[in-house]
């Protein structure tokens, strides 16, 4: 089997939970602290031996090219004003040797058409994507670092999964699966959304994937399902039949930055660990509880 060394971002959604703010700026470019959230991402697949980034955008979308582009303003004025820090932040956003690619998604019609649109990119490899919206603390070890060395184990397809709440099942794709070992299981088939009362498991699929080819062809013949779109889950219920699918619970912390209070909380417990602000802003955290607020 080939290694992966491609990785998608599906990154056209309109945002539409954090409008007004992202009317104008894309919210995978929303910022936690200082970086943004699809830097997070792209930086995840990187550390896991990634080096062709694959970003799936839409309209109004043209500031993350920006980000991850030569910025010569920016580094002219830094150079003159002698701020060499900061101009080595802005001049290594990523690696010289990995290489970005984006591609228009003209409709924004489901997870499953955005992963079909990197097709002519991916070809006959297999591949990762990663869902910038759900943002993964776990310094030691990067969640999809973990994903790809089970892959190199198992050479099949694998997702990323965690218990969630019962009463959320309803917001994710769940899988049925029998345990292989303390982490890994084996899926036996997948649900996107299911109702609480019909969902086999709380073991729902977060926004890490391990793909093999064969689901581009699986893709075009699935049919528009949940909300009217082409869903991933619906590819994958069909691959399950012709592949084994692993699901893996990784380390870490998943924070749920596609609605408001994820994204509060992942700013937060990263400002606690920046190196700049750790101090500063736990003792203001520390001041706002003893003021019980």
């Amino acid at each position: 089997m080939k290694p992966i060394k491609k990785a998608v971002f599906p990154v056209a959604g309109l945002g539409t939970r954090f409008l007004p703010a992202a009317k104008a700026i894309p919210k995978e470019m929303l910022p936690i602290v200082d970086k943004p959230l699809i830097q997070f991402a792209a930086e995840e697949a990187v550390a896991a031996g990634i080096d062709v980034l694959i970003f799936i955008v839409g309209r109004n979308k043209g500031s993350i090219p920006d980000h991850f582009d030569k910025a010569f303003e920016l580094e002219t004025k830094l150079a003159g004003d002698n701020k060499h820090d900061i101009l080595n932040i802005v001049r290594n956003v990523l690696p010289s040797h990995v290489d970005c690619v984006y591609i228009r998604q003209a409709e924004a019609i489901g997870l499953g058409h955005a992963v079909l649109c990197a097709q002519p990119v991916i070809g006959d490899e297999p591949f990762a994507v990663l869902l910038p919206d759900d943002f993964i603390d776990a310094p030691d070890n990067c969640c999809l670092r973990q994903m790809i060395d089970i892959y190199n184990h198992n050479h099949c397809s694998i997702l990323g999964i965690e218990q969630v709440a019962r009463e959320t099942v309803n917001r994710y794709g769940i899988i049925d699966s029998v345990p292989v070992s303390n982490r890994l299981s084996k899926i036996n088939a997948i649900v996107e959304k299911p109702p609480v009362d019909q969902a086999p498991s709380n073991l729902a699929v977060v926004g890490r994937y391990i793909l093999t080819p064969r689901i581009f062809d699986l893709l075009k013949q699935t049919k528009h399902g949940a909300g009217n779109e082409i869903q991933l889950t619906d590819g994958i219920a069909k691959l399950l039949k012709e592949e084994i699918v692993l699901g893996h619970q990784f380390t870490g912390k998943r924070f749920d930055c596609g609605n408001k209070l994820g994204y509060l909380q992942a700013t937060v417990e990263m400002a606690l660990q920046h190196p700049e602000l750790k101090q500063d802003f736990g003792m203001y955290l520390q001041d706002l509880i003893g003021k019980g607020i």
